[in-house]
């Protein structure tokens, strides 16, 4: 049996999703996201008072997508250096998308992050969940360093998208993948001892 069609909230989350990553928030319009659910703009209204409220619902849709994301690689990898360059390959494959278009949980943070005056939860929450993953990963292996670790993969990551879109490049992302894939070789080769980082001395 075919399966049961989205309900209309769901169809304008899923639309501004893929809107906002394209256009950006500014140059989304609520008639863009209502046009592109199949959801009449009047309607639009009963499921979101406003565009912070939608915009709110695509970062809540990306945390979630991001949590499944990593619990599956959990679910494929046995070991913690497998996920993280499970994770890194992942980011490699979408290289044609982010030269085109960025990060697309980088780029919504830093809309959000301009838009707040301080920290942005929001944007904060995007970031915050593959770090914790990475930190997670990283004292699985054996590091003492590992919250040190995770920022230096993922601001590696992020920086890398962010040259690779604006420069249209898509095999800078392939290239920045490689060598992060030898990098957590290189460090789960040579851990060092139980909870302290290769190379630092007692």
């Amino acid at each position: 049996m075919p399966a049961p069609r989205p309900g209309k909230s769901e169809r304008l989350v899923a639309a501004a999703c893929d809107l906002v990553y394209r256009k950006g928030v500014a140059r989304t319009t609520l008639a863009d996201i209502a046009s592109g659910s199949g959801v009449l703009v009047g309607n639009l209204y009963y499921y979101f008072k406003a565009k912070d409220d939608i915009v709110a619902a695509i970062a809540h849709a990306h945390a979630h997508q991001l949590r499944s994301g990593l619990a599956e690689l959990e679910r494929r990898h046995r070991s913690p250096r497998a996920r993280l360059k499970a994770l890194v390959g992942v980011l490699a494959d979408r290289r044609e998308m982010i030269a085109r278009y960025g990060c697309r949980y980088g780029t919504l943070g830093s809309e959000l992050a301009k838009q707040a005056e301080g920290a942005d939860p929001l944007a904060a929450l995007l970031m915050r969940i593959p770090l914790d993953w990475a930190e997670q990963q990283f004292r699985a292996m054996g590091r003492r360093d590992a919250h040190d670790l995770a920022v230096e993969l993922v601001a590696t990551y992020q920086g890398s998208a962010l040259l690779a879109n604006a420069l249209g490049q898509p095999e800078l992302m392939a290239r920045q993948a490689r060598r992060l894939e030898h990098w957590i070789d290189t460090l789960a080769s040579s851990p060092g001892p139980p909870g302290r980082p290769a190379g630092e001395k007692g």
